[in-house]
């Protein structure tokens, strides 16, 4: 299963891959690939075509991200916040790219890990930035992010996706709903498990577990 999911939860089924005419990278941090069964990056990636996910802590050196980076064909921008950030509402910015493929780095860790790869390598923060002129909020309530801001990965990817179809820099035509379909899914299957983890259904693998004992709503998305 190219989520790496149970065949009992899998989320490929949800999935349909969209070609937005802009290559997704994600720098994916080594935590959050060991944890690749409740991450939203490779969901999104599965979901994107000619995207690709880069493993590491340290990228200066790697030799995919360099070739990419380097390739005249793309027009290579940091996903990351910032009053100097481009948003699809800023004058300039199709004028910017031109020609070139617009090519989108995203960080794929917790925020935590996210600031350890921007230490590790300062050199992303001096490529152009883009980020949202929307003020978004995440639905991934299994999921507790310091602040309410804080998107995921896959979300991310889809309200980018959105905002630049409302300047034509993406085919309108173009449906990125599967994308939120699959993570809506991925929420209802998590709450599930730890439903029945509280209710003795399943053992518990973590040792914070004994700490939620409420059972939680699982939302319908209606």
């Amino acid at each position: 299963m190219r989520c790496f999911k149970p065949v009992s939860v899998c989320l490929c089924k949800y999935t349909k891959e969209i070609d937005t005419g802009i290559k997704f990278v994600f720098l994916m941090h080594t935590k959050e690939f060991k944890r690749q069964r409740t991450g939203t990056g490779n969901i999104a990636h599965i979901s994107l075509k000619d995207s690709e996910i880069i493993v590491g802590l340290e990228f200066s050196h790697n030799k995919r991200l360099q070739e990419l980076l380097h390739d005249p064909q793309y027009f290579p921008v940091m996903m990351y916040p910032g009053e100097e950030a481009w948003t699809a509402k800023r004058e300039g910015f199709k004028d910017a790219i031109g020609n070139k493929k617009l090519l989108v780095l995203i960080l794929d860790a917790t925020w935590f890990c996210a600031r350890k790869i921007i230490e590790h390598n300062p050199f992303l923060l001096e490529l152009p930035r883009v980020s949202f002129y929307g003020d978004y909020r995440s639905i991934f309530t299994f999921k507790h992010e310091p602040r309410p801001e804080y998107i995921s990965t896959i979300e991310s990817c889809y309200y980018f996706i959105k905002e630049m179809q409302s300047i034509d820099f993406v085919d309108k035509e173009i449906n990125p709903e599967p994308m939120m379909d699959a993570f809506k899914q991925m929420i209802k299957f998590q709450l599930q498990a730890e439903n029945e983890r509280i209710m003795g259904l399943r053992p518990s693998t973590h040792n914070y577990d004994a700490k939620y004992t409420k059972l939680k709503k699982i939302p319908d998305f209606n």
